[in-house]
């Protein structure tokens, strides 16, 4: 396909993300490592302590991501064999492998396709006697309709677990994400707003499951940390399979510094959207995302909708021959041959074919917004319909 010379000049690969560090981060990893305890310990607590007095809740847990965090909080609630969790269908599989984790079944929900989160007039539908409770995405960092939610989750007595793992900071309502549920659950993997390289969390202002959770984290028995802290020696018994999803001091060290820089990630990310929505308002092809009124985005993601006239794998392909990478914006859960799901999700179906996410990062200037808008102006201009 011929494509007509490119507007303005090439710049070195603009990359999809990149994590904000500096020296901080290497002062708090080098006193870790200089203390002698690495493994789960202080500076894990000084971690969970600093997310949950962020977001105002009561216990919080740091464990290896954002799945694990699923998983133990599905646990956490009894959820077993036999039993099923509506989740949002827009999503990366690590949502619904922690229901199959568990033995339970995924139904999933389809989606609001302005909002790219769980349409709500979906769920009524899919609940059953088998139905224990609902996961919600806060998709790309923008919390879904907790009210709504919530109401139907009451109704019929079921647990509620946020998928909050893009949303740390975004607020629905003037609440933060993830304290709106019984359970919510972050991401610190490296494309999120803040991160540890790997890394989850889990919340909730309920005591008996947050004990729960947390000796699921450690084998079902006291941490180490805990037990060097005690008067007497503490043979444990393992009364309960847990799991090793603890986080180790080190990782919780980077957590520490980057928790420091949260909110003015998230200010400049909102900068950095407003002025990608003002350029694309002059590109045909393609959509800014939407932002629900009664939502703050943290924007973990940019992700905007190539129009059905146009092929969204060639448009990544070319502009990345351009010197831009981007990518997909996520996966529809229910065509993923790992569910054998028969049910039928269009909304997702159609986002997941359509949409792009365009670089978003603390550091991204202005300038490459524009040269990044320049080509997709002129690559749309000249691609051949589908």
């Amino acid at each position: 396909m011929k494509i007509n010379k490119i507007i303005g000049v090439k710049m070195d690969q603009i990359q999809l993300m990149k994590p904000y560090f500096d020296s901080d981060e290497l002062k708090e990893v080098e006193n870790v490592l200089n203390s002698g305890w690495v493994s789960k310990g202080p500076k894990v607590e000084e971690f969970e302590k600093l997310v949950a007095n962020y977001i105002g809740c009561k216990y919080s847990i740091a464990v290896t991501n954002c799945t694990a965090a699923l998983h133990l909080s599905l646990l956490s609630l009894g959820i077993g064999a036999g039993d099923e969790v509506i989740v949002a269908d827009y999503t990366f599989p690590a949502t619904g492998h922690s229901v199959l984790y568990c033995g339970a079944t995924p139904v999933f929900a389809d989606i609001d396709q302005k909002t790219y989160n769980i349409d709500t007039e979906c769920i009524d539908a899919l609940i059953t006697d088998k139905t224990k409770a609902i996961i919600p995405v806060h998709t790309f960092g923008q919390p879904a309709d907790m009210d709504e939610i919530s109401e139907i989750a009451q109704e019929n007595k079921l647990f509620v677990i946020e998928d909050a793992a893009c949303a740390l900071g975004a607020t629905y309502k003037g609440k933060f994400a993830g304290i709106i549920g019984d359970i919510g659950c972050f991401s610190f993997h490296a494309r999120k707003g803040i991160t540890t390289g790997e890394g989850g969390m889990v919340v909730t202002n309920d005591e008996k499951l947050a004990t729960k959770i947390r000796q699921f984290s450690t084998f079902g028995m006291v941490s180490a940390y805990e037990r060097e802290n005690m008067n007497e020696i503490s043979i444990q018994k393992f009364e309960n399979l847990g799991y090793n999803y603890k986080m180790s001091d080190i990782t919780a060290a980077i957590g520490v510094a980057q928790m420091k820089k949260l909110d003015a990630i998230i200010k400049e990310k909102n900068l950095l959207a407003k002025y990608y929505n003002k350029r694309l308002e002059n590109i045909n092809g393609i959509d800014a995302p939407y932002v629900n009124v009664d939502a703050t985005h943290v924007y973990q993601s940019y992700i905007a909708i190539v129009s059905k006239e146009y092929n969204r794998n060639k448009l990544i392909n070319l502009l990345l021959e351009n010197g831009i990478q981007t990518q997909i914006g996520t996966y529809a859960s229910h065509i993923q041959p790992v569910y054998k799901s028969s049910l039928d999700c269009p909304n997702s179906l159609n986002i997941y074919k359509q949409a792009i996410a365009l670089p978003m990062y603390y550091g991204l200037k202005k300038e490459q917004i524009d040269y990044i808008c320049d080509q997709l102006k002129c690559i749309l201009g000249d691609m051949e319909c589908q």
